[in-house]
């Protein structure tokens, strides 16, 4: 059994847009990332996505409307949904979601991010 401390996670890299694997659970990826700026107009066509904030405020753009996010709040992008994460000064998120799903979905370019399971 291993703890997974999010905060010393996050501490060990400073890159933006860049999801690190921090735990798997069946057969979904537990990810820590660091957002900055706005990101890109996606979706994920096979899989819901889930933002949880840990520190900072995360605005997510919908085609419908924003949700914004501060510390301590989560919010699940339903499959197929497009969507642009947007953070004004620097936000640490966890994602969950199943493994192997690339960070810009069907949107590509880049952004992507490679798969990084070292931390």
């Amino acid at each position: 059994m291993t703890v997974v401390d999010l905060h010393e996670k996050l501490s060990l890299f400073s890159d933006h847009w860049s999801p690190k694997v921090v735990a798997r659970m069946n057969d979904y990826d537990v990810k820590v990332v660091k957002l900055q700026g706005e990101f890109t107009w996606h979706a994920h066509d096979d899989t819901d996505e889930l933002f949880l904030v840990v520190d900072g405020e995360l605005t997510i753009q919908l085609r419908d409307g924003d949700v914004t996010l501060t510390a301590g709040q989560l919010y699940v992008v339903p499959r197929g949904v497009a969507h642009c994460p947007i953070a004004e000064g620097e936000v640490s998120a966890v994602l969950i979601e199943p493994a192997g799903v690339v960070n810009t979905g069907d949107a590509g370019g880049e952004r992507t991010a490679t798969y990084d399971d070292t931390l």
